[in-house]
């Protein structure tokens, strides 16, 4: 593989002010791509209400990391809730590199969660739950897919949580999940005539800024949180995940993924790409999801995602309309 296959390209990163995010556009950078930051935490615009007040991290900040490992990155103070916003953001893209090849969606919910019944839970937080991490999707789409069909080819990337369709033990952070997983299924359906690949994609058990401050730890002494959590030890840089769509990004084929739910450590084991302390690290292996959602099912009953059992040759990725 060449060492900068996306050297060239133009990313969009909607919420890479920290987390899978930041790691994300980090990597997308270290391919080469020019990388758009977008998100509301800047030098001089801090976080200072919601789940991530008072949290240092900067879309400003991610910017210079991105142009450290390679590319160039763009800081854009965006509310991806505001369509004026975004729609001023993809204009921008537009004018200065007259195209688009990679969009990924990593808005979070933003919230605690609270594990109850759904009859007990907080409405309001819930459903701002919805707006932040499935309306901002929407709305990022909507606004960045016809550059990306101008160009007639790209990808869609939705960051999600799990590989699987089972329920996640509580009713918003389940429709949350499940549903950024759907918008690529979805989009997939739409975009596939036009070379636009979407997908979705699980990260692993990360060691993000926020889960080290968590377990007291930095990333030079992160096994030490294994003592709180032994499932740590199997964790992963937001790097690693980062690695995983430029991996896809850089694939000639990704088409043939489109519509597709993929974890971290699988696209790992398929493109043999290693997060940044050289580790390989694979959450599916240390842990048996298929067994812990067999057992927690109280209805027994479990939603399945199907794969052909041949790959499907489908249309190639074409040159860019002119």
């Amino acid at each position: 593989m060449r060492k900068q296959p996306l050297k060239g390209k133009v990313a969009l990163v909607a919420g890479a002010t920290r987390g899978a995010g930041r790691g994300i556009a980090c990597m997308l950078g270290e391919a080469g791509a020019i990388v758009y930051c977008s998100g509301r935490s800047t030098r001089e615009h801090p976080t200072t209400t919601g789940f991530y007040a008072g949290r240092p991290e900067t879309i400003d900040e991610t910017a210079e990391m991105v142009t450290r490992s390679g590319g160039a990155g763009i800081p854009v103070r965006t509310d991806h809730l505001v369509p004026e916003q975004v729609e001023a953001l993809v204009a921008r893209v537009r004018r200065e590199q007259r195209r688009l090849d990679v969009l990924v969606n990593d808005i979070s919910e933003g919230e605690t969660h609270e594990w109850k019944p759904f009859w007990k839970l907080d409405l309001e937080k819930g459903f701002r739950m919805l707006r932040n991490a499935l309306h901002s999707h929407i709305i990022t789409c909507r606004y960045a897919a016809p550059l990306m069909i101008e160009g007639r080819g790209g990808l869609i990337v939705e960051i999600g949580d799990g590989d699987t369709l089972d329920y996640r033990a509580t009713l918003f952070y389940d429709l949350v999940k499940i549903s950024v997983s759907r918008l690529a299924f979805a989009m997939a359906e739409d975009l596939l005539k036009y070379g636009v690949a979407a997908v979705a994609i699980t990260p692993g058990y990360m060691r993000t800024e926020a889960m080290l401050d968590h377990f007291g730890v930095t990333e030079a002494n992160w096994r030490e949180g294994a003592r709180k959590d032994p499932n740590f030890i199997a964790s992963e840089t937001p790097f690693f995940v980062g690695r995983a769509v430029a991996a896809l990004a850089s694939d000639p084929l990704v088409l043939e993924k489109s519509g597709g739910l993929y974890s971290s450590w699988g696209l790992g084991r398929e493109y043999g790409f290693t997060d940044i302390d050289r580790s390989r690290p694979d959450l599916g292996r240390h842990f048996d999801f298929d067994a812990y959602f067999k057992k927690s099912s109280k209805t027994g009953l479990r939603w399945t995602i199907s794969r052909p059992a041949r790959v499907q040759r489908r249309v190639r990725t074409v040159k860019r309309a002119k």
